[in-house]
């Protein structure tokens, strides 16, 4: 399975950005995916998560109230919508996948077998 991550880009606070991460190559509708972020010299932290079977989402604390998660199932996509952002929200998200990711451990990057490159997200003050 490969990721492709987009949609990131320039932001004033208070905006919103779509990213979206298309699958391609053989996903079911359980695939799981989820959406981390890094900003340099930090750790890579979990920003939130669909799981494919139920559509269940979870979100970080930081996120959560202003980002949700849908997903498009024709087009093998899902999408993290990002509103009133903030300064700090600035960082590269990266979106990951899995056919198996459980509830306790979806936070965690040794969950995930599939990787898609970054998308730069930047909000300005």
């Amino acid at each position: 399975v490969q990721l492709q991550a987009s949609g990131g880009g320039l932001v004033q606070a208070g905006g919103s950005l779509r990213l979206s991460c298309a699958a391609s190559g053989r996903s079911s509708r359980t695939y799981t995916t989820a959406w981390f972020r890094q900003v340099p010299g930090k750790e890579r932290e979990f920003v939130a998560v669909f799981f494919g079977s139920g559509s269940a989402t979870y979100f970080a604390e930081s996120v959560k109230g202003r980002f949700t998660l849908s997903r498009d199932s024709a087009k093998n996509t899902v999408y993290l919508q990002m509103n009133s952002l903030k300064p700090e929200d600035t960082a590269v998200y990266c979106c990951v996948g899995s056919e198996t990711v459980i509830y306790s451990t979806a936070n965690r990057e040794s969950s995930y077998a599939y990787w898609g490159q970054g998308t730069e997200v930047t909000v300005s003050s």
